[in-house]
């Protein structure tokens, strides 16, 4: 016979414990993933064809005021000539060639701006004295246009790569120095007070607490600190023109306009489109998503 130690009574109170107990912990574990490919059909369809219409438009209304005669030839070309001078230049590697002339050297002023920019909105951030000092310049510095730093860069450095990383910088620095203190302006004072009580120093306080809540602010002051850089560039080698400096796709874009060649105008114009296009889809764009989904917010 069982011991009477051994034997269980249940109650309607402890059977309906257990069940609560049960739903909770249906509801702390996650359903387990579906895959649903036309979901993912969807989703893809959604992302792509709208630019695909809309670029659709815009090519027959080009076609159809082109065939309207409305502009002599030499203003507005047939879309197939442009389309003809943009082949032959990718065929012959020439478009590749001016794409990363200007692309590499985008992308290091951009990463030297970033290491300049980013100590620097820190300290405006945090210091009252230099916020002060330079907070307004910094602003006065983002609404400048960059076109205006490169006559003042050819005198001091020459036509050199000099010119195009200092009028570079000077374009892209101010708005990730203003986006970082954005940012950091919009944490809660609660978090650094924390940071402190935990014996962190400014150093382990700037990286693990405010740099990773100011992240937002800090990415929008990066795409527009890229946006900023790449404008800024391609004004650079519009007037600034040298052998040294290799063919870049502002290079390109000039030597359409001296020659009044209107094809090859509208091609550099487009490659300097699809290269900021696809900087912000392939690196962008996928660093917000994850900025978003890790803060719970996937679905935005």
């Amino acid at each position: 016979m069982p011991r009477p130690d051994s034997i269980r009574t249940t109650t309607p109170d402890t059977d309906l414990d257990a069940a609560v107990e049960a739903g909770l912990d249906a509801l702390d574990t996650p359903p387990a993933p579906q895959p649903d490919t036309r979901n993912r059909w969807r989703r893809f369809a959604g992302a792509v064809l709208p630019p695909l219409v809309a670029l659709a438009l815009a090519l027959t209304t080009w076609q159809a005021l082109w065939a309207s005669a409305l502009w002599p030839e030499f203003k507005l070309p047939e879309p197939r000539a442009v389309g003809l001078e943009l082949w032959d230049e990718i065929t012959s590697g020439n478009a590749l060639s001016f794409v990363w002339t200007s692309v590499h050297r985008a992308v290091i002023g951009f990463l030297i701006g970033i290491a300049i920019a980013t100590p620097l909105g820190l300290l405006v951030a945090k210091v009252r004295v230099v916020r002060s000092a330079i907070g307004p310049l910094l602003s006065g510095l983002q609404s400048l246009p960059s076109v205006a730093w490169v006559p003042a860069a050819v005198l001091w450095f020459g036509v050199t790569p000099a010119t195009m990383y200092t009028v570079l910088l000077l374009g892209c620095v101010p708005s990730i120095a203003n986006g970082l203190v954005a940012g950091i302006d919009q944490i809660p004072p609660i978090l650094p007070r924390v940071g402190k009580a935990l014996g962190a120093g400014r150093l382990a306080t700037a990286r693990h607490i405010l740099l990773p809540a100011a992240l937002p602010g800090y990415l929008a002051g990066l795409k527009q600190g890229w946006a900023f850089s790449w404008r800024s560039l391609m004004a650079a080698e519009i007037i600034a023109t040298s052998p040294e400096l290799g063919k870049g796709l502002g290079a390109y874009l000039e030597d359409g306009r001296l020659l009044s060649d209107m094809p090859t105008v509208i091609a550099a114009i487009a490659l300097i489109l699809l290269v900021g296009v696809g900087i912000e889809l392939l690196v962008f764009r996928p660093l917000e998503r994850g900025i978003l989904r890790a803060r719970g917010l996937g679905t935005a």
